[in-house]
């Protein structure tokens, strides 16, 4: 059977689809691939912000500055941010970071404060980043690719911030390697059949594999999560979320321009975090439609992923039966947008919780050692660290693992084949630990 291209992008950027039913059991890729009529082979608002990945071709050389980018404000420490930490071990995890980015991103989430950790090395392709990534973390090693650094047997976990298309690829590098992962979002782009890829490599490697989605500690999904997981919303309803990052011509540099042209859904999980991290649930499937922009780049000529699409909405069923609205526009003026709001059974929350729930669980984000900022991303950057150096220390799952990162992920590749065809209602992969 000849592998066919995919709608989804270019050669290079085939999208198939792979994962689990919507009871949970096992379905064979091939087999899902088939249903989709693919061939292969035997409330918070913020400003809007993404990952910056490092730019590593020549052109990207001569930039002194980190880009600014928005969501980059930073929480302020407070007595209470460090107050109830305590720490589950003196051990140290001897820690690898992997591109610094236009922005700092790399060295932007504390990784060198948190007193569990010894930054044994960092690498960049681009000189000026690696010398500045070092700097800024105070670390002396450092290799001129992602591959030498993984050959260190002394680095027991990385933290990968390279270019979006490269997660996936990066990540199972690492696995394969016997390291721990951290990754930068989203888990995957536009390839299902590289979910699948990942969420085995993941389970036959034993480490710990997290996505560094930040909208899982904004305050509004941390009390959404603990109010759910209480009980006090009942089952979900009702949900949307979004995410709103107006780039027009101007886009932040990136390796190989891949934010040029990018299908807005394929970077979805700003928003659908909104759901997922709330829930622990899954989307079972999706009709989307998109909005030809009339952004020079966002054309289908002038882009590698031949997309003319710069907005998605996209409405979900959800796992309990319920709908989510999820709507991502990088061409729409306005205030940036990362958040959502849920409506379910027994209460709802829009900025504030409105229900029936009488006894509230603790909804207070967790702590952080002394010394450690919260950081971006509304104080997301620092806690979602210490939660993977704390899992590691642990054994144990962290929030958000393979499967929930590929449950924010995965839907978006899916929403935008739907909206290539006009809407068309499609089965959506979960999958499951």
């Amino acid at each position: 059977m000849k592998k066919q291209d995919n709608d989804l992008a270019q050669s290079q950027l085939k999208s198939n689809d792979s994962g689990l039913n919507n009871e949970g059991s096992a379905v064979d890729r091939r087999s899902f691939l088939r249903t989709m009529g693919i061939a292969i082979p035997a409330i918070s608002i913020f400003s809007a912000s993404c990952s910056t990945s490092k730019n590593m071709s020549a052109a990207g050389q001569g930039q002194a500055k980190p880009a600014i980018v928005p969501g980059f404000e930073k929480e302020a420490a407070s007595a209470m941010t460090h107050k109830d930490w305590v720490a589950v071990s003196d051990r140290r995890i001897k820690v690898g970071i992997i591109g610094e980015g236009a922005s700092n991103f790399g060295s932007s989430f504390g990784f060198q404060n948190h007193p569990n950790v010894e930054i044994v090395a960092v690498s960049d392709l681009i000189p000026e980043r690696r010398d500045n990534l070092a700097k800024r973390v105070g670390c002396s090693k450092t290799y001129d690719s992602l591959e030498k650094l993984l050959e260190d047997d002394s680095i027991e976990a990385v933290w990968i911030a390279t270019d979006a298309p490269s997660h996936a690829k990066h990540a199972m590098m690492a696995l394969k390697k016997g390291k721990h992962v951290g990754v930068a979002v989203p888990a995957i782009f536009g390839s299902v059949e590289e979910a699948y890829d990942l969420f085995d490599t993941v389970k036959k490697s034993g480490k710990v594999y997290m996505m560094f989605e930040t909208s899982m500690y904004h305050e509004p999904l941390w009390a959404m999560r603990q109010i759910y997981r209480a009980g006090g919303f009942g089952e979900i309803i009702y949900s949307e979320n979004s995410y709103y990052h107006y780039t027009g011509e101007k886009i932040t540099p990136s390796y190989g321009e891949w934010r040029k042209g990018l299908p807005p859904i394929w970077y979805p999980t700003h928003a659908t975090a909104y759901y997922v991290g709330v829930t622990n649930g899954h989307f079972t499937d999706v009709s989307c439609l998109g909005v030809k922009s009339i952004i020079e780049h966002s054309k289908p000529q002038n882009n590698r992923y031949k997309n003319p699409f710069r907005t998605h909405l996209a409405q979900f069923t959800t796992d309990k039966g319920g709908v989510n609205t999820t709507c991502i526009s990088f061409d729409s003026y306005g205030p940036g947008r990362e958040g959502g709001t849920v409506r379910g059974q027994q209460g709802a929350y829009y900025d504030k919780y409105t229900g029936t729930m009488k006894e509230f669980p603790n909804i207070v984000r967790p702590s952080l050692p002394p010394g450690m900022e919260a950081g971006s991303h509304g104080g997301s950057h620092g806690r979602l660290t210490n939660e993977f150096i704390t899992s590691i220390l642990e054994n144990r799952k962290p929030l958000v693992d393979v499967a929930m990162a590929l449950n924010m992920s995965v839907p978006g590749t899916i929403a935008h084949q739907s909206a290539l065809k006009n809407g068309e209602r499609m089965k959506v992969p979960f999958f499951k630990l």
